[in-house]
């Protein structure tokens, strides 16, 4: 059975960079029962960034956390395009405001070619947020992969 949701290998960053973004991800999510995953892919034509992340959100269960706390950051590099989805849980806590901040300070970054630079500053502030809101408790389990997922 074939799924476009598998790690597929792309050439957008090199593997150290990439270890880089997975140990942001780690990094953040010590502090926090919040769960944060990125996902990366060439293009997304014909579709609305945010509608993507949305299909994606599903596709990936992120609704599943046990305190609806999941965070996806979604990037289709080819076409300069992202999208960053908070669950319910954390969406409420955090307000538009947060959401449209990080877009201005990422598209700033990537304005000037810091892509890696750009993604673990979002990841370690969504990460800062989610422990405000949803912070680390004992019992808490990494409930989502922090692996990098390639899309097509």
């Amino acid at each position: 059975m074939f799924s476009f949701l598998k790690p597929q290998k792309k050439s957008f960053f090199t593997a150290a960079e990439e270890e880089r973004m997975v140990q942001a991800i780690r990094s953040a999510e010590k502090q926090t029962s919040g769960e944060i995953r990125l996902f990366i892919e060439s293009h997304c034509r014909f579709m609305n960034p945010m509608d993507r992340a949305l299909e994606l959100f599903a596709e990936l269960e992120m609704q599943k956390t046990q305190d609806r706390n999941g965070v996806l950051l979604y990037f289709a590099m080819k076409d300069h395009q992202l999208a960053l989805l908070g669950d319910e849980g954390i969406h409420q806590k955090m307000g538009q405001a947060f959401w449209n901040n990080e877009v201005t300070n990422i598209v700033s970054k990537f304005k000037q070619q810091e892509f890696v630079d750009g993604i673990c500053g979002m990841i370690k502030d969504v990460g800062d947020a989610l422990t405000t809101h949803f912070p680390y408790q004992r019992d808490d389990k990494n409930e989502l992969s922090d692996e990098i997922v390639f899309g097509k």
